[in-house]
């Protein structure tokens, strides 16, 4: 299990930088206490991103920057924002492409791919490979992208999510909105 954990940790982290191969941006978090959403907002950039979390989901900021989220006891949803870069939103089969090279120890298989204008999303499994030649037990896994203006947010499931869970942070992720800045 504890090698599923890894392989898992360093595909959502990996993949994600390496989808667009972007440089990191500084994010912060501030969930609402008045609905089952959260608002990351990039320093210097705008507020009113909303993410939909589902009810009882809470949200915080990792030590790495990402936004992640997930019901009580643990995270399960990692969200990556890429300020100005929107038009780099990856399809499924290069979301896909992305994902292989630093899952080469692993038997990723996908179940749901999707591609509209402003979302794509790779849903599946990952198994590790093991010394003896089978495989492990598979864990379920999504990544996503979705475009919103002129950014890019960029979504995982994270180690440990249950197939409900991978769901509702693909769903989460398909429903990020920005609102219009107050005049």
């Amino acid at each position: 299990m504890r090698g599923l954990r890894q392989g898992v940790s360093l595909a959502s982290g990996l993949a994600l930088a390496l989808l667009v191969g972007c440089p990191e941006s500084k994010r912060e978090a501030e969930p609402s206490a008045a609905s089952p959403e959260a608002s990351p907002r990039s320093a210097g950039l705008r507020s009113g991103v909303k993410v939909p979390l589902p009810s009882g989901w809470s949200a915080q900021v990792a030590a790495d920057g990402s936004f992640q989220a997930g019901p009580p006891g643990h995270s399960s949803l990692r969200v990556d924002l890429r300020p100005g870069q929107g038009e780099q939103l990856p399809s499924a089969r290069a979301l896909t492409q992305a994902m292989r090279p630093p899952l080469k120890d692993f038997v990723v298989t996908s179940e749901q791919e999707e591609g509209t204008e402003d979302f794509t999303l790779v849903r599946g499994a990952l198994a590790p490979k093991l010394g003896d030649g089978g495989v492990g037990s598979p864990a379920p896994v999504f990544f996503a992208a979705r475009r919103v203006g002129q950014d890019l947010f960029l979504c995982a499931s994270l180690p440990g999510a249950s197939a409900e869970e991978v769901r509702l942070g693909a769903d989460a992720c398909r429903d990020i909105q920005v609102q219009a800045a107050p005049r």
